[in-house]
Parts: C-alpha cells; sequence; structure tokens
C-alpha cells in the first residue's frame, strides 16, 4: 500500500500524524460520493460529497492539480486546489496559496496562506460562545467611550 507523510513539520497537537491511504490520480476522475477513512489525497477530479469518519485524524489533502464538486466534511483539510461546495472542516482547514474554495467554509480552526481565495462565508465553529457585551469585573456596564479632546485646546466651531 502507497503511504506517504502529507504533514511534513506540523505540530503534533494541531494535526494528526496521518499518512496517505487513499490516492486519486490526476488522470482520474469519480462520479459520486466518497466516504472514507484516514487520509484521501486527490490530484485528480471528484463530483460528490467527501465524506469522512467521525475519526478526528482524517485528513482531505487536495492538490494543485486537484478539483472536488461537491459538499466536503472531513476532520482536517489541506487544501491547495479547487472545492466548489462547502467545507466543514470539523478539526482545522489549512488554505494553500493556490487553494480555490467556491462556497463555505465552516472551521473550527482555520490556517491561510496569501494568495488562497474563498467566494463564500467563512464561519465559525468553535466550542465557547462569544461574549454579548464586555462588562467591568464588578457587573457594571463599561462606561461609554469618549473622543480625546485636542491638547491645543482650539475650537472647530
Amino acid at each position: 500500500m502507497w503511504k506517504a507523510e502529507i504533514m511534513k513539520g506540523s505540530k503534533p497537537e494541531n494535526r494528526p500524524a496521518a499518512s496517505v491511504d487513499t490516492l486519486i490520480g490526476r488522470q482520474t476522475e469519480l462520479h459520486g460520493d466518497v466516504h472514507f477513512s484516514g487520509g484521501l489525497h486527490v490530484d485528480g477530479k471528484i463530483k460528490g460529497k467527501i465524506i469522512a469518519d467521525d475519526d478526528k485524524s482524517t485528513v482531505l489533502s487536495v492538490s494543485e492539480t486537484g478539483q472536488i464538486e461537491g459538499d466536503v466534511r472531513v476532520s482536517h483539510v489541506v487544501l491547495n486546489g479547487t472545492i466548489i461546495g462547502d467545507v466543514y472542516a470539523a478539526q482545522r482547514i489549512t488554505l494553500s496559496s493556490k487553494a480555490r474554495v467556491s462556497g463555505n467554509v465552516y472551521y473550527k480552526l482555520i490556517e491561510m496562506t496569501s494568495g488562497a481565495t474563498v467566494n463564500g462565508q467563512l464561519v465559525y465553529q468553535g466550542e465557547t460562545p462569544m461574549p454579548a457585551a464586555l462588562t467591568h469585573q464588578n457587573g457594571d456596564q463599561a462606561p461609554p467611550l469618549r473622543y480625546a479632546e485636542r491638547e491645543s485646546g482650539s475650537s472647530d466651531s
């Protein structure tokens, strides 16, 4: 079985040490949904959904020549190709310089290199909700902000 490390130099706490279990070659075009576990690397074209097992170590990597037309639901995504559809990265998504997404990206942690494009919304799916309002420690509302007065003492009116 062919295996290659796809996340060299990565920190083990943020990225799984996954290997490629399945390879879709450059001259290959698949029609239909793909369900997988482990690592999936796409150099070719897939027309259909990509769905990974609920395992937090699943990885989808799409090379510069890879293209997916359909929604993607994977724990970790490393993208340098094209996805036309929504992307649901349960743990992390890395968008390299030639990454193209036409659809919404739902993520917990995102890394985006200059040159990558997303034509859609970036939607944070973290576990902790953002606070509705900032307050002082005693529970009172923060005082309103005021503009700083000019030091020269001159008036505009």
